[in-house]
């Protein structure tokens, strides 16, 4: 009897495969090491020194000492989270009640989207900007607005329980189109069969959000969490081009306080709070990002 030969497959080159995948990231790692892990050493070196063009010198602890004896820290380290957690905090909110309306059956979907996302590709410090002016309680538009219904407006950046308040509303419409955006991909991601099924038994548009959208939004509740906290902790930009820290040290947050020292040739110094930034940042987010990762496992 005949027999039919398989032709065997052809052999792989050895290595070819395997070592395409390390040069692959080659180009990424480079420019990851060069822009994020080579100046975070370098920061970690200076904040033990004393610095400047001419020279260093190795001081040891003295400049964290320095550091935390800022009259002005305790107050810029409490300002720090308000605006993290009020930012964070109204983007989630928001850019869900958005993601769901520019998913749903309306006129001129595409349109809305672009507009509600093209606050985030403006520049932060024009918006800083362009808000100081509008937010001026004398001229500002703002307030010309409120005197046409009869309120009067009060000094949005110079009162100084509302100058913190205030940028953070503003950092919120700058940044709520991220939000939106990723919330529109988890919305868009949810298989239609569920509403379908739930429509089929009755369920309401609040009871298909509640027990339906929800709970299949949380991976895009946790990003959105992570990077609009991080961001806010970090703040700096849209909150110097507003307020510089004022009135007085009201709005200051750490990364404001921080470029304060630099600006006073303290260089050592803002070197040691930029690494005192950085610690406080991945202490609070770490076992937060790990805390909302397990939960999706454990579901």
């Amino acid at each position: 009897m005949a027999t039919t030969a398989t032709a065997a497959p052809p052999r792989r080159r050895r290595g070819h495969r395997s070592h395409y995948p390390l040069w692959f990231y080659l180009p990424a790692g480079v420019v990851y090491g060069v822009l994020f892990i080579a100046p975070t050493i370098a920061s970690f070196y200076f904040a033990f020194t004393r610095w400047n063009l001419s020279g260093t010198e190795f001081i040891g602890f003295e400049n964290f000492a320095l550091f935390f004896s800022e009259p002005y820290l305790f107050q810029g380290l409490v300002n720090t989270f308000v605006y993290g957690v009020l930012t964070s905090g109204l983007k989630v909110v928001l850019g869900l009640l958005l993601a769901v309306f520019l998913t749903s059956q309306i006129i001129a979907r595409g349109y809305l989207r672009s507009v509600v996302f093209f606050p985030t590709l403006v520049s932060t410090v024009g918006v800083g900007i362009t808000f100081t002016v509008l937010m001026d309680p004398g001229d500002g538009l703002v307030n010309q607005a409120l005197a046409l219904f009869g309120v009067d407006g009060p000094g949005w950046l110079t009162d100084p329980s509302l100058a913190l308040i205030s940028v953070a509303l503003v950092d919120v419409w700058k940044g709520v189109g991220l939000a939106t955006l990723i919330y529109i991909a988890g919305v868009v991601a949810i298989p239609q069969e569920y509403f379908e099924a739930a429509r089929v038994d009755g369920a309401t548009s609040a009871q298909r959000l509640r027990h339906i959208t929800l709970p299949l939004m949380r991976p895009a509740t946790a990003t959105v969490i992570v990077l609009s906290l991080i961001g806010g902790l970090r703040s700096f930009d849209l909150i110097w081009a507003m307020t510089q820290g004022g009135p007085g040290f009201t709005s200051d947050v750490v990364a404001s306080v921080i470029f304060k020292q630099y600006q006073a040739g303290f260089w050592g110094l803002s070197s040691a709070g930029n690494v005192v930034l950085f610690l406080i940042v991945a202490a609070f987010m770490v076992p937060l990002y790990w805390k909302l990762n397990r939960k999706e496992v454990d579901r």
